[in-house]
C-alpha cells in the first residue's frame, strides 16, 4: 500500500519512522510518503490561508496549493478532470480528517486496508477551501472522516491515529496476525481484560481460570468478559450485536448482565436500564 499525507507541519507526522509502522516502511510493507502544502505554493511568503467570505473568525486554506499538491501526489491533472471511459487505475481514497465527517472506525479502517492507494489531507485553521472537495470528486473518492465529537487544531493527530489502524491491519506489519482477531471492536465487542506474570500481585490474583488449563473454560471465560466489560462501557455497541447464535451459556452471561435476546438482538430489560453508567 502507498499512503502520501499532505501538511503544513510535515514534521508533526515523524511518529510514523517509529514502531512497527517504521518498521513496516522499512521492510517495504509500506510505502509512505508526507509531503508539505507550502511546497506547492506559489508566493515567495509561500501562502496558503486567507479569510473567509462571508466573514467569521479564523483563517481558511486556499484551494490551489491544494489542488496542485494533491494533483502531485496522485498524479493527475491539477486542471483537467479524468476523461470519460478512459482507462486509468482505480482512484486513490483522499481521506480528510474533519469533525464533520463519517465516523472513523475499526470497520472503516479494515474497508480502507484494502485499498492501493490512501491520500490524507491535513487540514489546519478553519478547513479547506469546499470547493477543493468537488474538484477532487473527479479524482480520488473523497471520504472525509472524524475520530469523534471533538475539533482539534488540526487533522496530522487524527492522520496518526488513522494510518496506525489502518497500517497495522496490513499482512506482515503485526507478528501474530490472531492478535488482530481478539482485540477490541474487531468482533464489535470490547476486548477482555489480560494477565502475566506474576499470578499475584499486591494482594490481588490473576482469575483462577486462566491458570486452569482448561481452554474451553478460558475462551467462555474471556467472551463472557467481553460481554460484561461492553455492557458497562459501551452498551451502544450492543445494539448492533447478532446474538441470535449464540449458545445458551452465553445467553445467560447476557441476562445475568440484565439483556435478552429478541429477535436476535439483545434488548436491555426496564427493569434493570438505570443499573449501569
Amino acid at each position: 500500500m502507498r499512503i502520501d499525507v499532505v501538511s503544513i507541519f510535515p514534521e508533526y507526522l515523524a511518529p510514523l519512522e517509529l514502531s512497527l509502522i517504521g518498521k513496516a516502511r522499512q521492510d517495504g510493507l509500506l510505502d509512505l510518503r508526507v509531503h508539505d502544502l507550502r511546497d506547492f505554493t506559489t508566493d515567495r511568503h509561500r501562502t496558503v490561508d486567507d479569510t473567509p467570505y462571508g466573514g467569521g473568525a479564523g483563517m481558511v486554506m486556499k484551494p490551489e496549493p491544494w489542488a496542485q499538491a494533491l494533483a502531485a501526489v496522485a498524479d493527475v491533472s491539477a486542471e483537467q478532470p479524468a476523461a470519460a471511459g478512459s482507462a486509468v487505475a482505480p482512484r486513490p481514497v483522499l481521506i480528510v480528517p474533519s469533525p464533520a465527517g463519517e465516523r472513523f472506525t475499526q470497520a472503516a479502517a479494515q474497508e480502507l486496508a484494502e485499498e492501493d492507494r490512501l491520500v490524507f489531507a491535513c487540514g489546519r485553521y478553519e478547513g479547506i477551501d469546499e470547493r477543493v472537495m468537488e474538484w477532487a470528486q473527479e479524482h480520488f473518492t473523497v471520504r472525509p472522516m472524524s475520530l469523534g465529537d471533538y475539533v482539534l487544531n488540526g487533522g496530522e493527530v487524527a492522520v496518526l491515529a488513522m494510518v496506525e489502524a489502518v497500517g497495522r491491519l496490513l499482512p506482515g506489519v503485526v507478528g501474530n496476525p490472531e492478535s488482530l482477531v481478539e482485540e477490541s471492536h474487531s468482533d464489535g465487542l470490547l476486548e477482555y481484560p489480560v494477565y502475566t506474570k506474576p499470578s499475584s500481585w499486591r494482594d490481588r490474583e490473576v482469575p483462577a481460570v486462566l491458570l486452569s488449563g482448561n481452554h474451553g473454560k478460558i475462551a467462555q471465560w474471556r467472551r463472557h468478559e467481553q460481554y460484561r466489560r461492553t455492557a458497562e462501557r459501551r452498551p451502544d455497541l450492543l445494539a448492533e450485536f447478532d446474538a441470535g447464535k449464540l449458545p445458551r451459556a452465553d445467553r445467560t452471561a447476557f441476562a445475568d448482565l440484565g439483556y435478552d435476546v429478541v429477535d436476535g438482538r439483545l434488548r436491555r430489560r426496564p427493569d434493570t436500564a438505570g443499573e449501569q453508567n
